[in-house]
């Protein structure tokens, strides 16, 4: 690794379709979906416009199989992170062709912050609910600050 360099990438966003799990040769699991992004801006004469990013995201190894498999579905929203990985191959014709994603960490790199477009529980049993309301509108008078 070249000194001073970064490959990070961070997205939130949801899925477009129903991870495709397939097995290596060797039995090691291989998640790959892709991860609906959202920018929205005001142009020159005030309109709002919205663009959409597709970005193809590679989970591998036990997290593909017991994490992604069961729980991440069609429209859930994630949190991904990972590092930037770009593939060449030739197509038909003889041609470069380049490709790039995000692969995931293996611990962490991906997780699940909602549900997905239908009203089916996509967690899979996993209880992402707080146990209780918290109050956050507490006011602390200075005898209680420790300093």
């Amino acid at each position: 690794m070249a000194k001073g360099t970064v490959n990070k990438v961070t997205l939130i966003g949801r899925l477009g379709q129903d991870p495709e799990i397939r097995f290596t040769g060797e039995g090691n699991a291989v998640a790959s979906f892709s991860v609906a992004t959202n920018e929205s801006w005001k142009d020159k004469d005030g309109v709002m416009q919205e663009r959409t990013e597709w970005t193809k995201c590679t989970v591998f190894g036990p997290s593909a199989e017991k994490y992604i498999q069961p729980y991440v579905k069609k429209g859930t929203l994630v949190y991904v992170e990972g590092s930037l990985k770009t593939d060449k191959w030739q197509d038909k014709e003889g041609n470069e062709r380049y490709s790039t994603g995000v692969v995931a960490n293996n611990y962490g790199g991906v997780q699940i912050l909602g549900g997905g477009e239908s009203s089916m529980d996509t967690s899979g049993g996993m209880n992402q609910t707080p146990k209780k309301e918290e109050n956050l509108d507490q006011t602390v008078e200075d005898d209680d600050l420790p300093f």
